[in-house]
């Protein structure tokens, strides 16, 4: 007689799943600049170095083009440098105080232009 077994088991779909969880590696950003420069390299073919490290062809190529379009981007930034954060709070800092500087100056003008009229000066 044979035995419920079905209670037992996962559902193919599940065990799919599980292969395919535990099959995934997940690879850190130096690992992935690691592989690319090696392919950039040219010592071993694509296809080698794929098998080597066990990934497919089209995630090298993948990783290739974010590489070199990372690549491109920095370099077209390096014109116009960011700044760092030091330099921006120094530069919000500055702009502060000259803003209240200002204030103070435009209010003792007002003052100033104020106390003439009441002398009985012109305004200009």
């Amino acid at each position: 007689m044979p035995t419920k077994s079905s209670n037992t088991k996962k559902p193919a779909e599940q065990v799919v799943k599980d292969i395919r969880r535990a099959t995934r590696r997940h690879f850190s950003s130096e690992d992935k600049i690691r592989i690319v420069l090696d392919g950039l390299r040219g010592d071993d073919s694509i296809a080698e170095l794929c098998r080597k490290e066990g990934i497919a062809q089209s995630l090298f190529y993948t990783w290739s083009k974010e590489f070199m379009e990372a690549g491109k981007r920095r370099l077209a930034g390096d014109t116009t440098r960011a700044a760092t954060t030091s330099e921006v709070q120094e530069l919000r800092r500055e702009a502060r105080a000259l803003k209240e500087c200002v204030a103070d100056l435009t209010l003792e003008n007002r003052l100033l232009k104020k106390s003439m009229i009441a002398d009985g000066g012109d305004e200009e």
